[in-house]
């Protein structure tokens, strides 16, 4: 029976699944390139996850490699190498579509309490602080039938349009490289400045990696409207963290709300002490019948791999 080492333990269903078909060895933390080359030479089948540092540097340390198949738990695979893994002869997948109306719906979540700042007057309420009902108190920015801006028009982008469009009577704009059709009215806008500047929500879901590191930086927010709020579901390094930060701290934006961060699992101190952001811990895909069906998806891809078939969701 073949190896198979997954970095974080999945629920149960899940491995249980990886059981019927692999010795299995349960990790409990994030890798890093020590780590992930040990898991390089040591066994059959991996199934990775987000901050699990398969870098080039991880691949280049390993002597024999003996995986050859990451199958990774997630639709977000910016933490593997993927031409390095490719150079060594790794197939990398990853969990498209199961995840996709979870983290629309935190998109939506972090939309709607940023601009009603609900964290704020949860925070205020538990501090015994509130003192009541009051004309002035805690106002916060009306959604319904204002203009949202989506920053990659992928399946999640285009669930985030739906909620928007359907539910709140928005207006979509879009930035993508090519033309979407989301099945409801959204404009393609022309340039991310002209999408930053027209909306008075931007929501990013643009995947990780090299060429949208950094892509939401001091330009892209210093267009953005003085009442506009961000909201970032997509990757942490999608977004400057420092320029989001320094944009919140002045007033040169509204708000902001974020499932991702730069460095994960540490969140800068400053960002953690403004008032008007609301902070997830990477809620994206948290509910129990997405994870189990990552989980599984993971598992049917590391199975075919095994079994000598094309994983069906390779990258």
């Amino acid at each position: 029976m073949k190896t198979l080492f997954i970095s974080r333990t999945p629920l149960d269903p899940v491995v249980e699944a990886a059981r019927e078909s692999f010795d299995v060895t349960l990790g409990d933390a994030v890798l890093d390139e020590a780590g992930a080359t040990r898991v390089l030479e040591t066994y059959d089948v991996a199934i990775p996850t987000i901050g699990d540092a398969f870098t080039a540097a991880a691949f280049d340390a390993a002597g024999e490699i003996r995986c050859r198949m990451l199958a990774n738990f997630g639709v977000g695979y910016s933490h593997i190498d993927v031409e390095a893994a490719r150079r060594h002869g790794v197939t990398v997948s990853n969990t498209p579509d199961v995840l996709t109306d979870a983290t629309a719906d935190i998109g939506l979540t972090l939309l709607l309490a940023t601009a009603r700042r609900a964290g704020e007057g949860e925070r205020l309420l538990r501090a015994g602080k509130w003192g009541g009902f009051g004309p002035q108190a805690t106002l916060g920015t009306h959604v319904t039938g204002k203009v949202v801006g989506i920053v990659g028009m992928g399946r999640i982008g285009q669930a985030v349009a739906r909620r928007c469009h359907y539910g709140f009577g928005m207006e979509v704009l879009y930035h993508n490289r090519s033309p979407k059709d989301a099945g409801l009215p959204a404009r393609q806008v022309g340039s991310l400045a002209e999408l930053m500047g027209a909306a008075d929500f931007v929501v990013v879901t643009v995947p990780g990696g090299a060429a949208t590191t950094g892509l939401i930086d001091a330009a892209a927010l210093a267009a953005m409207k003085p009442e506009g709020i961000l909201v970032n579901i997509a990757r942490g390094e999608v977004v400057d963290e420092d320029a989001l930060i320094d944009a919140l701290e002045r007033g040169a934006i509204a708000g902001a709300g974020l499932d991702v961060y730069t460095h994960e699992p540490h969140v800068p101190e400053r960002l953690r002490a403004l008032e008007n952001c609301v902070l997830l811990p990477h809620l994206g895909s948290a509910t129990r019948e997405t994870r189990i069906a990552m989980g599984l998806m993971a598992v049917d891809n590391a199975r075919a791999f095994a079994e000598g078939r094309d994983p069906p969701q390779a990258v």
